[in-house]
């Protein structure tokens, strides 16, 4: 057997991966998070995330931006671990893994069966920075054996951080006087009579 027998097979999923900060960046909108996309290939973080209403000003524990970096898994089977290097460890804020959950691929698995709905973590920089692991040159947060610890960080819940750094009240409908009015994101500017 040579050596290009032993090389493993990996799979490449471009447009999966990129996919997977554009499907973050709908979940943390869709919770009224204003989101952006940081430039490509930015060292750090690949989303800045900021409080909907120009007008609000963060108080003493709100964060006016929020940096948040996005990992992502496509195999439904994967370890659950995903490489991080030491020095992006103070990029960030956030870091979100999304487990995509497209299939089975480990072992003989060739992803046809096994895909269920993605699952999102979105972890503090004080959670990756306590499970960040040296010890190889593979540097990596595992995530396998964490279950209970990490299902407060899950889906909304984990979103739901994000927006209470920012300041940003979770969008509720108004009720006056009995009638239901259209709930709005941001307070209703006043209009000025011209002279």
């Amino acid at each position: 057997m040579n050596m290009n027998d032993k090389k493993r097979n990996w799979l490449r999923l471009p447009v999966v991966s990129a996919g997977s900060e554009y499907l973050v960046m709908g979940h943390l909108m869709r919770r009224n998070i204003l989101t952006y996309k940081a430039p490509p290939g930015n060292e750090g973080y690949d989303l800045i995330c900021i409080h909907p209403d120009s007008r609000h000003r963060p108080t003493k524990t709100e964060c006016a931006q929020v940096r948040v970096q996005v990992k992502s898994r496509y195999a439904t089977d994967c370890d659950r671990g995903f490489p991080l290097k030491e020095q992006s460890l103070e990029a960030f804020d956030f870091l979100i893994v999304a487990f995509l959950n497209i299939g089975n691929f480990y072992g003989k698995n060739e992803g046809i069966s096994g895909a269920k709905e993605s699952e999102f973590y979105t972890l503090p920089r004080a959670f990756i920075k306590a499970h960040h692991d040296t010890t190889s040159s593979w540097q990596k947060v595992r995530l396998k054996h964490l279950g209970n610890e990490i299902e407060e960080f899950k889906n909304e819940r984990g979103f739901e951080q994000i927006a209470v750094a920012l300041g940003i009240s979770k969008p509720i409908k108004q009720r006056n006087s009995g009638r239901t009015e259209r709930a709005t994101a941001c307070p209703q500017t006043e209009t000025i009579d011209e002279v």
